[in-house]
């Protein structure tokens, strides 16, 4: 009579587990964003009126330019911005100097990409810009 082969199953789960372990010990967690404190679009009734300091609008257009001041400074695919950011960091600046906080607030049409938002939203916090919300377009 032949003798049957068994197949150990407790030491497949002791091998399972000391792997599990093994990934669990050697991942390693993303590193969340910083924080740029974003201010979504809203109504607030208010008392009495508010003197709003100047703000920049940053418009984010549905082709991926994007506009600031009646200049484009992003039209092809680069996800750099390099001219916008030397723009925010002379307007940060002049805010700071004149002793405002510097405001920018981005409007992207309907059909604008996220990603170029997001490309908007690097360059102001690049920028040293702190203050950034979002508009509703038009």
């Amino acid at each position: 009579m032949e003798e049957r082969v068994e197949l150990q199953i407790a030491p497949l789960i002791d091998v399972v587990f000391l792997l599990l372990i093994y990934f669990m010990v050697t991942s390693s967690l993303k590193q969340p964003e910083a924080d740029l404190g974003i201010t979504l679009p809203g109504t607030i009734a208010q008392s009495e009126a508010v003197i709003m300091p100047d703000e920049q609008i940053i418009e984010v257009m549905a082709n991926g330019g994007v506009i600031l001041n009646g200049m484009n400074y992003a039209t092809g695919p680069s996800r750099e911005i390099p001219g916008l950011v030397a723009t925010l960091i002379r307007y940060r600046m002049a805010a700071e100097t004149s002793g405002n906080k510097a405001l920018i607030t981005i409007q992207g049409e309907d059909d604008a990409v996220h990603e170029r938002i997001i490309d908007v939203m690097n360059a102001c916090a690049g920028a040293g810009i702190r203050h950034v919300s979002f508009g509703m377009g038009d």
